[in-house]
């Protein structure tokens, strides 16, 4: 087992920008909320949100509220960042099973990245970063 947790860059240093396709996802995340766009004509889900449907091309978007819950699909354990050498963060591609099809980038944290695996059940936190923002990050499914 490891002895440090992995955990994230410290708020300060995490910053965001919107644009009209992602804010929605941004304002739900500072409301505690995981949302992810899903096409209003064909119901394909897609992350990261983009201005059109991939299957139907339609630009009707309903953005729907899921549950949090989340399996690592991928995942790196990365050692050290610039500047902060002590740092342990565990990044990770995350299956979101209400939304079928999308994937979501985050950082899985409070764990000991030796027991991260593929298939691992993780949960939504949301934590406040600079500006104000919040970013969803995941820890282990108790």
């Amino acid at each position: 087992m490891s002895a440090a947790l992995a955990t994230s860059l410290p708020a300060e240093i995490v910053q965001i920008t919107t644009d009209a396709y992602t804010e929605p996802f941004w304002l739900a995340a500072k409301e505690d909320r995981l949302v992810a766009p899903k096409c209003a004509d064909c119901g394909t889900f897609r992350l990261p949100p983009t201005p059109f449907c991939p299957e139907c091309r339609s630009k009707a978007v309903d953005w729907t509220e899921l549950s949090g819950r989340a399996e690592v699909f991928s995942y790196s354990v990365v050692h050290g960042f610039p500047g902060l050498p002590d740092i342990t963060l565990v990044a990770a591609v995350l299956d979101l099973p209400d939304a079928p099809g999308a994937r979501l980038i985050g950082n899985i944290v409070d764990v000991d990245p030796a027991v991260v695996h593929i298939g691992m059940p993780v949960t939504v936190q949301f934590s406040t970063i600079s500006d104000g923002w919040k970013v969803p990050q995941f820890r282990p499914l108790d």
